[in-house]
């Protein structure tokens, strides 16, 4: 094979996506998907994992149950190997691990013979992941030194039962059984037909590592009654064993301040990643719906002509992180690089816009101790500041403006960015709302709480409001909503805090 340095080894890759938290997922299966073309995806991967896919990848879901025709192994086979054949580099992505009930030797078999470079990229099986994330360790030093990973869905076509039920009956550790959930009264059955005792403790894990994780736990001779009972579904697993019953300790995952409480984010779709990741990582469920959109200025002529004249300037205002990255861009655009802010001194409204900046390699010269305009006044006065150049959205307070020119400083203001409100509301978030399936949302500014009392109305009093700032709650008042919790750090962790404390408070 003659390959070039810089052309992949591999046509294909099969890649573990894990068994859903989208943190779990490897840092090879990260570098497959920026590389690829075309990703052919299970339904059952979580859709954050996607957004590694590099942009203009070609993203192909493989089906999924009660939403129209899930492909079956040999069209997926084809469409590998014709996507393959043509150059481009796929990436077969499959929740858990390939190599565990997922039918990648079959993948593999099909790609050996087209001749195709190929690599298989482990994932994170549910199985593991169930000991970590639902408090079942699956071996133990008094209880089980060996586990089995045992499947409950076999296939059609076989003359007869592979599996040996009577060698599991006796099997000195766990089992844990996939694809298991809607035979369970069968294998359960044969399992107790063979010996194996029906008070043995068993678990049901569905949509392990997922925020709306569900743990059930119960004997084998019990199992069936409990599927039934709670109407349980794939995805799940079943753990059958004494590590069941064991002096359970705590269970990190469900114990975390926000489990079990849906969240909606609000914010624009390029700046709600950071929101949603930091309440996932308190254990919240997160909806996003942007409530307002951020977009370039429709005419970039006054950037530029403030751009071509920072030299009138002594300090350079950024009063959000989406100043900072339009106004350096569109710099940067024009051939232009960082040397041009040398003489100039930078301030940040918050922590949040300071860290935009050391994104490109700036640091702010002055940060309030509050993150609000008035602060970043009195800030500014106090420094001497003269001569200012405020980079801003296209709406917004002037606080800052005519508290700096109230002083006699020379103040102009260019408009790096417009921020719109979003025109429709998404049907499936007005249908959470609407049967009180939101417990918070998140409002973090006038604009969003202008724009989200036009799209949702009275269907925001079936949730509580979280409000990032005073100045926020002002304006969610003056629109005749009492915001529920309320930052005393105007940030987005310090918002969490507020929402864990009121929720704390609440139970």
């Amino acid at each position: 094979m003659n390959n070039q340095p810089d052309q992949p080894l591999a046509r294909v890759y099969l890649v573990g996506a894990g068994p859903g938290d989208p943190q779990l997922l490897t840092l090879r299966g990260r570098d497959c998907l920026a590389r690829a073309d075309v990703v052919f995806y299970d339904y059952l991967v979580n859709p954050q994992i996607l957004e590694h896919a590099r942009r203009g990848a070609e993203l192909v879901c493989l089906g999924r149950h009660g939403r129209g025709r899930i492909l079956s192994q040999d069209e997926i086979n084809r469409r590998v190997i014709d996507e393959a054949h043509a150059g481009r580099t796929v990436v077969r992505l499959k929740a858990g691990d390939p190599a565990v009930f997922a039918r990648a030797a079959e993948e593999v078999e099909s790609l050996v013979a087209a001749g195709i470079a190929f690599e298989i990229v482990p994932g994170i099986t549910a199985a593991l992941a169930a000991g970590s994330h639902a408090g079942v360790s699956l071996t133990h030093r008094k209880l089980a030194s060996a586990v089995a990973f045992v499947t409950g869905h076999e296939q059609d076509d076989k003359p007869a039962a592979a599996i040996d039920y009577a060698a599991l009956a006796t099997f000195p550790g766990t089992l844990v059984f996939y694809m298991g959930v809607t035979s369970a009264g069968a294998w359960s059955a044969a399992l107790m037909a063979a010996g194996k005792p029906a008070d043995t403790p068993v678990a049901v894990v569905r949509r392990c590592s997922w925020p709306d994780q569900q743990t059930l736990r119960g004997t084998l001779g019990s199992l069936a009654e409990l599927v039934a009972s709670h109407h349980l579904r794939p995805p799940a697993i079943v753990i059958v064993g004494d590590v069941v019953a064991w002096d359970q300790h705590a269970c990190w995952f469900t114990d975390r301040p926000l489990w079990g409480q849906r969240v909606l984010v609000t914010r624009p779709a390029e700046q709600a990643a950071a929101a949603r990741d930091l309440l996932e990582e308190f254990g919240a469920q997160v909806l996003l719906q942007p409530a307002i959109e951020i977009l370039p200025p429709e005419d970039w002529a006054l950037v530029d002509a403030h751009l071509a004249r920072l030299t009138d300037y002594d300090w350079l205002v950024f009063s959000s992180a989406n100043g900072v990255r339009y106004f350096l861009d569109r710099m940067e655009a024009g051939g232009g690089d960082l040397r041009r802010l040398g003489p100039l001194k930078l301030a940040a409204m918050g922590p949040g816009t300071a860290e935009a900046l050391a994104k490109y390699r700036l640091r702010a010269d002055l940060m309030p101790h509050e993150y609000r305009a008035e602060s970043l006044a009195e800030a500014l006065i106090a420094a001497g500041a003269r001569r200012v150049l405020l980079v801003r959205a296209s709406r917004g307070r002037e606080v800052l403006a005519e508290q700096l020119a109230a002083t006699g400083a020379s103040v102009d203001q260019v408009v790096a960015y417009r921020n719109q409100d979003v025109e429709q509301p998404d049907p499936e978030t007005a249908a959470a709302l609407a049967e009180g399936r939101v417990d918070w949302i998140t409002v973090t500014s006038s604009a969003i709480a202008r724009s989200l009392v036009r799209l949702y109305g009275p269907l925001l009093a079936h949730a509580r409001l979280a409000s990032i700032s005073p100045i926020t709650s002002a304006t969610l008042r003056e629109l005749g909503w009492q915001p529920a919790a309320e930052a005393t750090e105007f940030t987005l962790p310090g918002l969490v805090r507020a929402i864990v404390a009121a929720d704390e408070q609440g139970r």
